[in-house]
């Protein structure tokens, strides 16, 4: 059978992709990706490969050894919080910053002392996150999800300078 079909003088073929080379990347305020990962232990490396690939797609590599972490770090705490189940990733670059967020399965407690010691653990489980973050003059923070299904929502903005010098 031929790639080509000709139906009364027309000519019709499927579309093949290739590459294209020599073309500038898209803008870096064009970044905007959302991923849904299962909560588990190769999500962490998946969402770092993945941010990686999109930071250079937009140009943006001078803010990859950040960010990575940034993302490597929400992933894994979302993770190890919502075990089984799958967290939904997002990565938005704007006016010179990048927002991470990550949402995960786990509901407040609404007991107060069951809810602080909840936080607590993701505090301590975010340390090096938060340790990044202030290396790069950005905030991050966590609440609950106001999305339907609940859970905990989590995120981290990075300014592009900010992370620009991270690596040293």
């Amino acid at each position: 059978m031929s790639a080509s079909l000709s139906v009364l003088g027309v000519v019709s073929a499927c579309p093949v992709f290739t590459e294209e080379t020599g073309v500038a990347p898209p803008a870096p305020d064009s970044l905007t990706y959302s991923l849904t990962l299962p909560a588990g232990p190769t999500s962490s490396r998946i969402a770092r490969v993945a941010t990686r690939a999109a930071l250079h797609g937009h140009g943006l590599e001078d803010m990859a050894d950040a960010v990575v972490q940034v993302v490597g770090e929400l992933t894994a705490c979302a993770c190890r919080f919502t075990p089984g189940e799958e967290v939904y990733l997002s990565l938005r670059y704007r006016e010179g910053t990048l927002r991470v967020v990550l949402y995960d399965g786990h509901r407040r407690h609404e007991h107060p002392r069951l809810a602080a010691a909840c936080d607590a653990r993701r505090r301590a489980a975010l340390r090096v996150l938060g340790c990044v973050v202030r290396a790069c003059d950005g905030e991050w923070g966590f609440g609950e999800a106001r999305e339907p299904g609940g859970g905990t929502r989590m995120w981290a903005v990075v300014p592009w300078r900010g992370a620009r010098g991270y690596a040293g």
